[in-house]
């Protein structure tokens, strides 16, 4: 017995004015049904109901890049990156929803990484690559630094720490996506402090519910104005162990 994803058609265009095709909600229950596979040998997600993970991975993942799914978008075919990937949200999903994007995705788990190397060949995913490492290290890497229009990362550390991670591999005018549960004022200060020192402004700080379960969550929106400093990102751990 397979557990099949709901369908939520109406809730997609309500809430997103988009609708996957046929071929992104087979893609949609394949990725599901792989990650249920690789969840017993991999601790991937605890998120395993069909409802559950339609809302907290495959919306959640979505409604953090909405104006992307808009036809106007500029650049046409932007390059992403996708930040501490994990079990691949929000990367994934956006592989199969903006095909005509380029995405990498980053986490410093081999394990991680070679599960996501299937889940790319067995959808079918030409649009997107793997990588093994740091954020803190290819922050500075020549090849990945200033290389992306969008970065995204959802579910790591202080919103601090996330922009330090993502404006040093922006282009100028690039966009960095924050997905966060909760948000208060005082995180809004750190951000903004961390922000200036990067070359950054925030562009958006948007609140919304989810459809299903009716919970907080917020995405940041953060523009890159200006070149980062070449010491940022710091050393592996500096980032997190002392925020800017």
């Amino acid at each position: 017995m397979t557990n099949l994803l709901p369908e939520m058609a109406e809730i997609w265009q309500q809430t997103l004015n988009w609708q996957p095709t046929d071929q992104q909600r087979a893609q949609f229950q394949k990725l599901y049904e792989l990650i249920l596979e690789g969840n017993r040998q991999l601790n991937l997600t605890r998120i395993t109901d069909p409802q559950e993970f339609w809302e907290k991975h495959l919306w959640d993942s979505l409604r953090g890049i909405a104006p992307l799914l808009s036809a106007n978008f500029s650049p046409a075919s932007p390059a992403l990156i996708d930040i501490g990937t994990g079990a691949g949200f929000p990367g994934i999903p956006v592989t199969i929803t903006v095909p005509n994007c380029t995405i990498t995705l980053l986490d410093s788990t081999r394990k991680k990484i070679t599960f996501l190397d299937n889940i790319l060949t067995e959808l079918a995913l030409t649009n997107a690559k793997t990588i093994v490492g740091r954020a803190e290290e290819i922050g500075q890497h020549p090849q990945h630094r200033q290389a992306y229009d969008i970065a995204l990362i959802r579910a790591v550390g202080a919103a601090s720490v996330c922009v330090e991670y993502t404006l040093p591999l922006l282009k100028q005018g690039g966009l960095a996506i924050i997905y966060r549960g909760n948000w208060t004022k005082e995180e809004t200060t750190d951000l903004q402090n961390a922000v200036n020192q990067l070359g950054g402004v925030i562009e958006l700080i948007e609140k919304f519910t989810t459809p299903l379960s009716d919970s907080i969550r917020h995405c940041l929106y953060v523009r890159k104005v200006a070149n980062t400093a070449l010491n940022f990102p710091r050393a592996v751990g500096v980032p997190s162990q002392k925020p800017l």
